[in-house]
């Protein structure tokens, strides 16, 4: 049994996406996350932060979640910036059951234990546009307050970890409002993707006041599933 998690599959079976304008590391990507995913076992669990399919709805996202559910282990995912096709969970899952789907599981103002791990996460915010401090403000508590309430629903005895999309800290910037939450409840590694080609040269990686960080972008670590160690 081990926990992995790798973010930002950008799957387009459906649509027209190609991902090889961020580099020619992303030419056949599927099938490198196909062959990444190889060695997992089925009572694996890997964390997919954010980013899965460019499906603008459930249904037309609903070939990339074939992919997912053929490839080993059960699978968790966060909801990234560019998940279009998100709804509530309910209808995530309704459509799951009806379309046979059955491996993946939704991280969402909840928490799941594995191994002695607490799951946690949601999708965070990145101050892309400083200027509009009102949209950000309020992005930014209720992204504090989903990752709160994860947390919250954390088994006490399991050791937190926290899987975002955006990247608590990138270049000069830093998300405190998360940041603070992660340090209240002990959170002391955090995984999170969303960066991508040369920005990936100013990811956050290392630790930092206390907690450790983690850059799991799918072409940062070669479409390999990353062990989670602590």
């Amino acid at each position: 049994m081990a926990l992995y998690t790798i973010g930002d599959l950008h799957l387009s079976l459906s649509s027209d996406k190609p991902m090889d304008v961020f580099g020619g590391g992303w030419e056949n990507y599927q099938e490198k996350i196909r062959q990444g995913f190889s060695t997992l076992k089925p009572d694996d669990v890997c964390v997919l932060c954010g980013d899965i399919s460019w499906g603008m709805t459930i249904k037309e996202s609903m070939e990339d979640f074939r992919f997912i559910e053929n490839l080993p282990g059960r699978k968790i995912l966060l909801k990234g910036n560019h998940d279009y096709w998100w709804e509530t969970v309910t209808k995530i899952k309704k459509a799951f059951a009806e379309n046979g789907i059955s491996s993946i599981d939704i991280l969402h103002n909840n928490a799941f234990s594995y191994n002695g791990y607490a799951i946690c996460g949601t999708r965070g915010w990145l101050l892309e546009n400083e200027a509009d401090a009102v949209h950000n403000a309020k992005i930014t508590a209720r992204e504090a307050a989903r990752l709160r309430a994860s947390l919250n629903a954390a088994d006490s005895s399991d050791i937190k970890l926290c899987f975002l999309h955006f990247p608590p800290r990138y270049r000069d910037q830093s998300c405190q409002e998360i940041i603070e939450v992660m340090k209240e409840y002990g959170v002391k590694n955090c995984y999170y993707g969303h960066i991508h080609g040369y920005g990936q040269h100013y990811a956050a990686v290392g630790e930092s006041d206390g907690i450790n960080y983690h850059m799991v972008s799918a072409d940062y670590v070669g479409f390999i599933p990353q062990e989670v160690t602590t």
